[in-house]
């Protein structure tokens, strides 16, 4: 069974990843914080202005600095609709191991392209995530590779739990911190630094109305698979993973569902309010906040723009909306 990593673990992720990482922004936006109540203090912590234009880069360097010669040379291997594969890729030629990487044939062209630009190698099949997942884990056995799961991993859960840690360390007495909910890493980094440091803090987790699993997981004692239907290539799954789930039960007391309408409303407000492009599963905690506002008025709120890599098709189709 594998082990939650612990703050210390992300303290020491935070030293590991320094040299190759940024400390990104948090700014305060008033604008966005009267779409949500009066008195709102509405905060953004901006994952999208990170290397690679996500948060997950984080992850993947705390991971693959860690791991010997040996699994280096037999190479690294991923499934991902594009963030996580980003990672991947960045931390193996970072760190001179070959990247193999599988993608749906329906991903993201900017995230794909950015892949083979850091020199992975890329393979496009299925055409949901969860098949590509199942093809990467059948190469990887076969190549003998080192394959990095976007989720069951501690590793990538403390490196990525380093934006949380950036967050409290920069500002002090939040009330809520809302985080979105793809495979469940970002969120389970949060839940463990926000329990850590800030036990106060109610976190939030977001997930697409039409991309359920981790909800349903959530309320349950076993994994549950749900349709998957979501335009937001980083919450597109149609699984939920053991470790991140068991973390997000231990933790986090709300969840929350956002429709593809307000997902491309969020994406427009972001650009209207903040002047910040950012993509459809960075912008689901934003539009958690406006959904749930009643009970945010007045407070201190968090949320976390993920990830910036908005396809053109996608931001037209906000636009046009």
């Amino acid at each position: 069974m594998l082990e939650a990593p612990n703050l210390r673990d992300v303290i020491d992720a935070g030293r590991r990843i320094a040299p190759y990482m940024h400390r990104t922004p948090l700014r305060q936006y008033p604008a966005l914080g009267r779409l949500i109540g009066p008195g709102t203090e509405l905060w953004v912590k901006h994952e999208n202005h990170q290397i690679l234009g996500s948060f997950k880069p984080r992850g993947g360097i705390n991971l693959v600095s860690q791991l010997g010669p040996d699994e280096l040379a037999r190479g690294l291997m991923a499934a991902s609709t594009g963030n996580h594969g980003q990672s991947v890729a960045f931390a193996g030629k970072t760190f001179g191991a070959a990247v193999t990487i599988v993608v749906p044939k329906i991903a993201n062209p900017g995230k794909l392209q950015s892949m083979k630009d850091l020199g992975a190698t890329v393979i496009q099949y299925g055409d949901l995530f969860d098949e590509s997942h199942d093809y990467s884990m059948q190469l990887a056995s076969e190549e003998g590779m080192r394959h990095v799961h976007s989720a069951n991993e501690p590793d990538l859960i403390a490196g990525v739990g380093t934006y949380s840690l950036e967050i409290y360390e920069d500002l002090s007495d939040i009330d809520v911190l809302i985080v979105p909910v793809g495979a469940g890493s970002g969120a389970s980094g949060a839940a463990i630094v926000t329990a850590a440091v800030s036990p106060s803090t109610e976190v939030i987790a977001v997930q697409a109305e039409a991309a359920p699993s981790a909800l349903r997981s959530w309320e349950s004692d076993t994994l549950i698979e749900a349709p998957m239907a979501t335009a937001a290539e980083g919450l597109a799954t149609a699984h939920s993973y053991e470790l991140p789930m068991g973390i997000l039960r231990e933790h986090v007391k709300t969840f929350a569902l956002v429709s593809e309408e307000e997902i491309r409303t969020a994406i427009v407000h972001y650009l209207e309010h903040a002047r910040s492009l950012v993509e459809g599963a960075g912008v689901v905690s934003l539009a958690a906040a406006i959904k749930l506002k009643d009970r945010l008025a007045g407070k201190r709120v968090v949320v976390v723009a993920s990830g910036g890599n908005l396809s053109m098709a996608h931001l037209r189709e906000a636009l046009e909306e």
